[in-house]
């Protein structure tokens, strides 16, 4: 599901807010920059009180963020709706005991990494990142936090969505809520 089909008015003020940079970080790749939205408080506030407006009530008790854009976005709705904040991290980031979960890329593979014991069997967990491409990145944090950790994804959560690489379709059906949608 997408706010762009709710047609909340704050949407439009988002997308015109996020910069679209050609041929970064390569040739090819139409780079969709949320510096620009951030540097505007409305549009940077908006963002977050639509997920916010979107989560409170749902009894989710942890919101995850991926490194490095969804630590923009996690920790205000966290806060906003009375979760814990728990930071997915590329590897090394974290100090002590981790769990991790491998995934590809269009370009190679990676990893990311969770403190053990951050999240607990049977919590509900909201995902959030800036934007779903391919899908992989997502698909892995929901693997670490369900199958590694136990817990409920309620939901993905991303700003951007690029349907034509398709992301979605690698989630199989696991509940995906986007904001902007690019075509």
């Amino acid at each position: 599901m997408s706010a762009v089909k709710d047609e909340d008015p704050r949407i439009d003020g988002i997308k015109t807010k996020i910069r679209v940079v050609p041929n970064f970080p390569k040739p090819g790749i139409m780079f969709q920059d949320i510096t620009t939205l951030l540097l505007d408080p409305k549009a940077f506030k908006d963002t977050v009180d639509l997920f916010v407006e979107r989560y409170k009530g749902k009894n989710i008790s942890v919101v995850a963020g991926i490194e490095a854009r969804g630590f923009i976005f996690g920790p205000p709705i966290a806060l906003a709706i009375g979760a814990k904040f728990v930071p997915l991290r590329k590897p090394k980031k974290l100090p002590g005991e981790v769990i991790s979960e491998e995934y590809t890329l269009e370009y190679g593979s990676d990893r990311l990494e969770m403190h053990v014991g951050a999240v607990n069997k049977g919590e509900r967990a909201l995902v959030v990142d800036d934007l779903i491409a391919t899908g992989g990145t997502l698909c892995a944090a929901m693997n670490l936090l369900a199958e590694r950790a136990g817990a409920e994804i309620v939901e993905c959560a991303c700003l951007i969505e690029l349907p034509e690489l398709k992301g979605r379709d690698r989630l199989h059906g696991k509940p995906l809520h986007v904001l902007v949608e690019y075509h």
